[in-house]
């Protein structure tokens, strides 16, 4: 019986090292992967966010917002509804409020399991699930109710915050008032400076 117990425990011992050193590749692997997604820095008159897209869940959404910035359209524009506790929304509106001339709408790439949580940055849209086009936000809390299949086709998410977050907590702390008949906009004026792409690879040119 001693005799066929040591074998046994010497197969499962490297049956675990194996698992534990492919666990372990897999781990270096995805940190890869992470760092191949493009990267854009938001430049906005209170600091600058470092947001981390993904090609991999949402192509066309990634590649949209890239030619946006791009083409330098950001440029000026603001954070123009603010809501604390719920999220920031830019990308669409000049420093007079006015609505900037956009490209067509995408599809909504929406998914149950890409999901609006704290720090994720997702496409705004109007009550038509594929009318997003220039306009985003970044979510300042897990809201659920986002989500595609909870209440609908869902909010895009298409890259998450990886630098700067105190930067969006401190816009979400702005005092709002209702200007040209807009609900929730910043009394100072949050301005988008620029939004540059740091790295190209995955993302569309």
């Amino acid at each position: 019986m001693t005799n066929s117990v040591k074998p046994f425990r010497y197969v499962m011992q490297i049956a675990l090292s194996v698992t534990f050193m492919l666990g372990f590749a897999n781990c270096l692997a995805a940190e890869g992967q992470q760092s191949d997604l493009p990267q854009v820095i938001i430049e906005t008159s209170e600091g600058a966010i470092e947001v981390t897209l993904r090609p991999d869940i949402a192509p066309k959404t990634v590649e949209n917002f890239i030619t946006y910035a791009k083409n330098g359209f950001y440029e000026g524009t603001l954070f123009h509804r603010v809501i604390s506790g719920f999220m920031i929304q830019g990308g669409g509106f000049d420093q007079d409020l006015r609505q900037k001339q956009t490209r067509s709408p995408i599809r909504n790439e929406a998914k149950p399991t890409a999901k609006n949580l704290r720090g994720t940055i997702a496409m705004a849209r109007t009550s038509s699930p594929d009318s997003a086009t220039s306009q985003f936000f970044i979510n300042l809390t897990d809201n659920d109710f986002l989500n595609a299949g909870v209440r609908g086709p869902g909010y895009a998410v298409f890259g998450k915050v990886t630098g700067g977050m105190g930067v969006v907590d401190a816009i979400a702390s702005k005092k709002t008032v209702r200007s040209r008949g807009m609900a929730d906009v910043p009394q100072e004026p949050v301005i988008i400076r620029s939004v540059s792409v740091r790295q190209t690879d995955t993302a569309a040119e």
